[in-house]
């Protein structure tokens, strides 16, 4: 019996035997137990993860990519338009894969191509960011830089763009260095006259200033916690370089600025009025550089920003599309809501043209569509729960009355 106990096989680790643990796996010379293999297998995971992103050996396989013409059909089932802003986006995000896969000792180096979107409120500057993130494989931070100031003034920190992005993948510094960061706004740091500030502009030119090294590319120490609230805290090294910047702002006015510029040349007779008669809101489409300069954007940031496209003004038509056909389509959110509680609803389409025709009424673009919904349905939403009805159709008559009992010039944004 004692010779037995004796030969009892045990954890040459921990020194258990076979009855104070799970599973005893022999070896050639002894024992290892399940808890010892399992804490194996988290320092080994641990140290080649380090040994990965130290030596930048980690990168993404092209074949496994989507390619632009992929994303771009993807961007389609959710944005509808826009189609020269997808293809940039496309290219750009696809391209930005291949910078992360390409060998670093190669002699050609592929340059970062930060982006820059122009369009009016409302066409899908921010929508078309929120949907490339649903698809990527590449931490994505979608940020405001309205709220921005330069260090040591009431506001958030320059540096306050990389936490969002390390938030977006734990802190993971490595993967946070191959990410994409949309700054939406970006017209709003723009300086408030045309010529440099001779006082300090903490909010518009100080920012751009505070910009140029997060995207051209270097070494900055963000502070995890924001930096004057916790000073003593330690800061987290990250290199831009390749990290891709997507920039997005209405630039309300510029329209004359390119107007501006386009009519400057036309001197003499016999000039065709036709070719120079451009309507307003097609203006954008012409959009150059030296037009954000005279709006405020400095020229080292623009720069640092080679790709420039516009989003276009959304016509009747498409206002009408973005109603009922993306994936997540107002239409469709709704009779989902009210499907949630055992109703079917039915939209007339003549409720749909005249909550279009009041968007552009009240130049609300896209995003007024849900406020003019809201405002039609809340009734519906209030009551209908509470009634069980099978059925309810949306009317012109109904739609017409509850916008009615709202204060909608409110909603004017003339």
């Amino acid at each position: 019996m004692a010779n037995r106990q004796k030969q009892k096989a045990h954890c040459n680790f921990c020194g258990r035997s076979s009855d104070e643990v799970l599973v005893l796996l022999p070896g050639v010379d002894g024992y290892i137990c399940n808890d010892c293999a399992e804490s194996a297998h988290e320092i080994v995971e641990e140290y080649f993860g380090r040994k990965k992103a130290s030596s930048g050996q980690e990168t993404p396989d092209l074949g496994k990519l989507p390619t632009p013409e992929e994303i771009k059909q993807y961007l389609d089932g959710y944005v509808i338009g826009q189609e020269q802003a997808k293809k940039f986006l496309s290219v750009a995000v696809y391209n930005h894969y291949k910078r992360l896969s390409q060998d670093r000792g190669d002699d050609v180096e592929i340059e970062k191509s930060n982006i820059l979107i122009v369009g009016p409120t409302g066409t899908g500057k921010t929508l078309l960011a929120k949907t490339i993130a649903k698809m990527l494989k590449v931490p994505f931070a979608i940020v405001d830089a309205t709220v921005l100031t330069q260090a040591g003034y009431v506001g958030e920190d320059i540096e306050s763009l990389l936490v969002r992005l390390l938030q977006a993948c734990d802190y993971n510094v490595s993967e946070a260095e191959r990410g994409i960061v949309f700054i939406d706004e970006i017209d709003k740091i723009a300086r408030k006259g045309d010529n440099p500030s001779i006082t300090r502009d903490v909010s518009g030119e100080g920012v751009q200033q505070g910009l140029l090294k997060l995207l051209e590319g270097s070494v900055v120490n963000v502070p995890p916690q924001g930096g004057r609230k916790h000073p003593e805290q330690k800061m987290i090294a990250v290199d831009t370089k390749n990290i891709l910047f997507i920039c997005g702002g209405a630039f309300e006015g510029i329209e004359r600025k390119i107007a501006l510029r386009m009519n400057t040349h036309v001197v003499g007779y016999g000039t065709d009025s036709k070719l120079r008669q451009v309507e307003r809101e097609m203006l954008l489409r012409y959009v150059a550089p030296q037009d954000l300069r005279s709006y405020g954007l400095i020229p080292e940031i623009i720069g640092r920003l080679p790709i420039l496209t516009s989003l276009e003004p959304l016509d009747k038509d498409a206002l009408l599309r973005i109603l009922t056909e993306p994936k997540n389509a107002i239409v469709k959110q709704y009779k989902k809501l009210l499907q949630m509680d055992g109703t079917m609803l039915e939209i007339n389409k003549d409720v749909l043209e005249y909550v279009v025709d009041k968007a552009i009424e009240y130049k609300l673009g896209a995003r007024g569509l849900r406020s003019l919904f809201e405002a039609i349905m809340i009734d519906v939403m209030y009551e209908v729960p509470g009634k069980k009805e099978r059925k309810f159709v949306l009317t012109k008559e109904y739609a017409q009355k509850q916008l009615e009992n709202v204060n909608m010039e409110m909603m004017r944004n003339d």
